[in-house]
């Protein structure tokens, strides 16, 4: 899952050419999926959000599935030493944000990137959002096998309790039925590793990355996401489970293969 930033001052973007910096050098070192965001930034536009998914036409791609109120503003008043002049206003003036995804947002990125052959890693932030994934299924927009990403600790979604974890998988089941769909969880900053683990547990897949913490233990930061991949992975051989290989993730998620990408 890529997000894009400035090489000059760490600002999001969504332009392919500085997608197009790291893209083949990930092609060319792993047979990963690489799945290519359309959520972006909240201050950006969905054409600017799109354009490296329609240029580059990934086997996976992110697909926010509502809108949200998206604030970081707390996080902000603890910092004192602001690395880039732009960082200040975009964070602190996040609890003005409104991450818009409209029902016809969302059909839009559907139908533009389903051409390619690119499926979607749906994100749900709130309960809400598996019933507008289930509008989308009831109207035959989206087809099963689909992979749904529930989304935990945001504010403006869901908080990061265990009882909303067991509420949205029992949600998905009612509403698609088991064996219609993968899932996984992503948890922000402290929850992040109790929420993968739990999720775990109960059958789910799980994604860390800086993108949702930046701490590998209690107050001490991660090095890189794969610090962070690398402790879920303990966790998961404590638990007796194994990683998939990118082959057998490619046959769970109905992906088209990385050699039909354009990258």
């Amino acid at each position: 899952h890529l997000h894009a930033r400035l090489p000059e001052d760490g600002r999001p973007t969504g332009d392919p050419e500085i997608y197009n910096r790291f893209l083949p050098q990930i092609r060319q070192r792993t047979d990963a999926v690489v799945n290519i965001t359309t959520g972006g930034a909240v201050t950006m536009t969905v054409e600017e959000r799109l354009a490296a998914a329609v240029r580059f036409k990934p086997e996976m791609c992110s697909l926010n599935m509502g809108s949200i109120n998206f604030a970081f503003h707390g996080a902000g008043r603890r910092i004192t030493d602001w690395k880039h002049a732009w960082e200040k206003d975009y964070v602190l003036n996040s609890d003005d944000y409104i991450f818009r995804n409209t029902f016809r947002d969302i059909d839009r990125i559907i139908t533009t990137m389903r051409e390619g052959g690119t499926k979607f890693e749906h994100e749900c932030y709130d309960v809400g959002h598996l019933y507008n994934l289930a509008h989308f299924v009831a109207a035959g927009i989206v087809e099963p096998p689909f992979f749904i990403q529930m989304i935990f600790g945001i504010l403006g979604g869901i908080g990061p309790d265990l009882e909303n974890l067991m509420f949205m998988k029992a949600t998905a089941d009612r509403l698609f039925g088991r064996d219609s769909y993968q899932w996984s969880v992503l948890a922000a900053g402290r929850h992040q590793m109790p929420f993968l683990t739990q999720a775990a547990l109960m059958g789910g897949h799980v994604r860390v990355g800086l993108e949702d913490s930046l701490f590998i233990e209690r107050g001490e930061l991660a090095v890189s996401n794969a610090q962070q991949v690398a402790k879920i992975v303990r966790i998961l051989h404590e638990m007796g489970h194994e990683p998939a290989t990118p082959s057998e993730a490619r046959a769970m998620l109905g992906l088209k293969g990385g050699d039909r990408v354009e990258f």
